[in-house]
């Protein structure tokens, strides 16, 4: 993992994620084309934030934890670049479900 992000910590409900890089062999071993390759709704979580505050002042944890593979929107999301590797940072309640191992 990159050092800048290791430093980097999300704020409030903020997620920060890396897509799953799009399969580009097929089972039989054949060579998907670029154009074909649909875009990866899958992501890995690399940092997560502490929670939102509810009405009370109390912190609402987050739904998903380091590591929890996820399925997130095709639009949407902050794109962040570290050491030329793109990640995402999305709210807590944009991301879709988790994907169970």
């Amino acid at each position: 993992m990159a050092a800048a992000l290791r430093r980097f910590k999300p704020l409030l409900d903020r997620v920060l994620v890396e897509r799953m890089l799009p399969e580009t062999k097929t089972k039989s071993g054949l060579m998907i084309p670029e154009k074909a390759q649909g875009k990866v709704n899958e992501a890995m979580v690399v940092a997560v934030g502490p929670g939102a505050r509810d009405k009370d002042g109390k912190v609402v944890p987050l739904n998903v934890a380091l590591g929890d593979k996820v399925l997130i929107p095709e639009y949407g999301g902050t794109k962040l670049t570290f050491e030329d590797k793109d990640y995402y940072l999305f709210r807590d309640v944009d991301i879709l479900g988790v994907l169970e191992k």
